[in-house]
């Protein structure tokens, strides 16, 4: 048996959430990317040897370990603009002491949780871009026999071009949404 819970999150809402964003933001300021990154992996080994959260979270989770490869792959050169984004969900899913302490039983992960949907929603271009790039990536590696440089070729043409994409659609929603300000 399933329970859809639904909850809307308003300006009031996502103000709080902000504001909770830039405190743990401020606790590891001194923090460079690759720490940011690493905190954030060794907290999702620790979940995953426990084993012992909703599927809701796990499968937030699973999301995160997405952005974290999007964040990494070289191939892929995510700008500044979409990492930070990703280094901000990054910080706080790391900050046990956010709005939801992480040992509380049950529950100290829902708002990380949260937090990573909301994210989700707020890349979700780049998401699909990257997926995309992947998809052609391992399909480029599947062929035998395609030298470096044409292979090295072929994915910066694709690279430009879901970057293009990626600005089109944001172009075309232009309305910004309460998301928009949350995790810069």
């Amino acid at each position: 048996m399933t329970l859809r819970v639904t909850f809307v999150l308003d300006e009031r809402d996502i103000k709080q959430l902000s504001r909770e964003m830039k405190n743990a933001r401020r606790r590891v300021q001194s923090a460079d990317d690759e720490e940011i990154i690493q905190a954030a992996r060794e907290i999702l080994s620790d979940v995953a040897k426990t084993g012992q959260v909703s599927d809701f979270v796990r499968t937030r989770l699973s999301r995160l370990e997405l952005m974290i490869e999007m964040i990494e792959d070289e191939d892929w050169r995510l700008p500044k603009k979409d990492r930070t984004p990703v280094l901000n969900v990054l910080v706080y899913f790391g900050d046990p002491e956010d709005l939801i302490p992480d040992h509380v039983p049950g529950l100290g992960l829902l708002d990380d949780a949260i937090m990573i949907e909301l994210a989700l929603r707020q890349l979700r271009h780049q998401i699909e871009a990257y997926e995309d790039f992947k998809d052609f990536r391992e399909g480029l590696d599947a062929k035998n026999g395609i030298r470096d440089s044409v292979r090295d070729d072929r994915l910066t043409r694709r690279r430009a071009a879901l970057h293009e994409r990626i600005t089109r659609r944001q172009q075309r929603e232009k309305r910004p949404s309460l998301l928009s300000n949350l995790f810069r």
